[in-house]
């Protein structure tokens, strides 16, 4: 009787201990499946189709700019038709998408061209995600690329830190042109 008795707690412990990892990792499993769930993403994903929106407005920066070194060409603004309420409104809902698409310039003979794009600059409003920034993610395409991001955690900020001289018209700095 004794060596049953033995071989039931033996089997008893294994089963237990099972049981107990068992628990254990499915605790973590669903800990870390939260944590990546719940995770912040601020990436600001590329707005395929964004030339089919409503254009803003354009504007060229020349070589008499203080900002042409970095903002230098022809500026197409877009709008996604969130956006545009923000435009009529003057506060923006979340969803809207505007565009600022950076061209670089060409002269021939007296007349100004779009040459190549420089960037594709994208800002998201999103209350919640991106509360620390006026409820805007922002970001910026290289060239043609849909993947090729050029910001930085501290370019953001200095993006955000820009706009926020223009918090009376919700951080934007365009209007629409009618």
């Amino acid at each position: 009787m004794p060596i049953y008795e033995n071989t039931k707690w033996r089997v008893s412990s294994v089963k237990r201990r099972r049981v107990i990892f068992l628990a254990l990792a499915a605790t973590c499993i669903m800990t870390w499946s939260l944590f990546l769930w719940a995770k912040p993403n601020d990436a600001v994903p590329y707005p395929a189709g964004y030339r089919l929106w409503t254009h803003v407005k354009t504007a060229l920066i020349g070589p008499q700019s203080p900002a042409f070194e970095s903002f230098g060409g022809i500026h197409h603004i877009y709008a996604n038709e969130k956006a545009m309420e923000g435009y009529r409104t003057g506060r923006f809902p979340d969803g809207s998408v505007l565009v600022f698409e950076l061209l670089e310039t060409r002269e021939s003979g007296g007349v100004t061209t779009e040459g190549a794009r420089r960037r594709v600059g994208v800002m998201v409003k999103e209350s919640k995600r991106y509360s620390e920034t006026g409820g805007w993610g922002c970001e910026s395409f290289q060239g043609d690329s849909q993947t090729e991001r050029r910001l930085t955690a501290e370019t953001r900020i200095a993006c955000f830190n820009c706009h926020a001289q223009q918090k009376d018209r919700d951080f934007v700095f365009s209007e629409f042109r009618k």
